[in-house]
């Protein structure tokens, strides 16, 4: 029998309205069960682990990521797969910053949450719930089905840095326009074979150090050099730029020198769209020629949580920009679609 351990940090899907306050207040997993009894008749055993301290997903940061990569790796010969409960406002950049810190994974490690509170009459956490741990118990030829790092969101299975949320209103809240869904759930659990990673090889390899020091440009016509100027000199290690269509910027002299500076500086800058749809190609137009010629490094179709986390995994192991560089442009977790 398939054994799944659940990690419950916090999120929408472990909230009750308070009758006193009319607000959400966090319950405990003991009383998520209570709102599911349909689990007892999963055939796997179910392990829990809760957060002493229960978190609302928008005061995630590193070193919760820490955490839970340290509870997969003192589980992961124990069970079959993980199942984590989280709150979806920031779930994206937690799943991609575990797709980087757990090398040669090879059992699933799917997150999920719901819209609704699990005690809500119209909620979206039971069917998420459930879903979650038949895909982290699946299995063929005694391999897991799903190797990788996953969001599983109304009926849908994404590559966890391949998603972001879009939409804080509807039960569909996630999207992955630049790579297909992995599964999808209806009367049949239907997997795209041919779309999801092969297992790691190796033991699992646990990257538990992340860099913050990572700033973020945003650039807007009619952005000002002191604007960009207080960005770019900010005491951070990287900076992720999103730019313009296919990774445009202005050809303003004052704009280039700026970034040139950065980089003589030693710091790394990392160059995605602000388009979810489509890649960045560096040189393609002459408002993008000088960024690749003096070393911004292109992040191709990476989605913006994709491209933060990286960026502070990479500046956690490599000390030379160049060497962040050479990385950040390479795939190394199915995030990224080179051209």
């Amino acid at each position: 029998m398939s054994q799944i351990l659940i990690i419950y940090t916090g999120g929408t899907i472990g909230m009750m309205s308070d009758p006193i306050s009319k607000t959400l207040v966090p319950i405990n997993f003991e009383q998520i069960m209570d709102n599911v009894p349909e689990l007892e008749k999963l055939n796997c055993k179910i392990k829990v682990h809760s957060f002493e301290q229960i978190i609302d997903s928008s005061n995630m940061n590193p070193q919760v990521w820490a955490e839970l990569a340290a509870l997969i790796e003192a589980n992961y010969e124990k069970v079959d797969g993980f199942v984590i409960l989280h709150g979806s406002d920031t779930m994206a950049f937690s799943a991609s910053a575990l797709s980087f810190m757990l090398q040669n994974l090879n059992k699933p490690v799917i997150f999920t949450g719901s819209q609704l509170p699990i005690s809500a009459v119209r909620t979206d956490a039971k069917e998420n719930l459930m879903t979650a741990i038949e895909i982290a118990k699946a299995k063929k030829n005694d391999r897991a089905r799903v190797p990788e790092v996953c969001i599983y969101f109304d009926y849908k299975l994404f590559r966890g840095n391949r998603a972001f949320k879009y939409n804080s209103s509807k039960f569909e809240a996630f999207r992955s326009p630049n790579y297909p869904i992995l599964a999808e759930s209806g009367v049949h659990l239907r997997f795209s074979v041919n779309d999801i990673r092969e297992p790691g090889e190796g033991t699992l390899k646990v990257h538990n150090t992340l860099v913050s020091d990572v700033a973020v440009l945003k650039l807007y016509p009619g952005i000002s050099p002191t604007v960009v100027s207080s960005i770019l000199s900010a005491d951070v290690r990287g900076i992720v730029m999103e730019t313009f269509g296919a990774g445009n910027t202005t050809t303003d002299q004052w704009f280039v020198d700026l970034l040139k500076a950065a980089i003589d500086s030693g710091k790394v800058i990392l160059d995605i769209s602000q388009c979810k749809v489509g890649t960045v190609e560096l040189g393609r137009y002459e408002t993008s020629k000088e960024l690749k010629d003096m070393g911004v490094a292109s992040g191709y179709d990476m989605t913006f949580e994709a491209a933060v986390t990286k960026m502070m995994y990479l500046l956690g192991e490599l000390n030379d920009p160049k060497e962040v560089k050479r990385y950040l442009e390479m795939d190394l977790r199915g995030e990224l679609t080179e051209a």
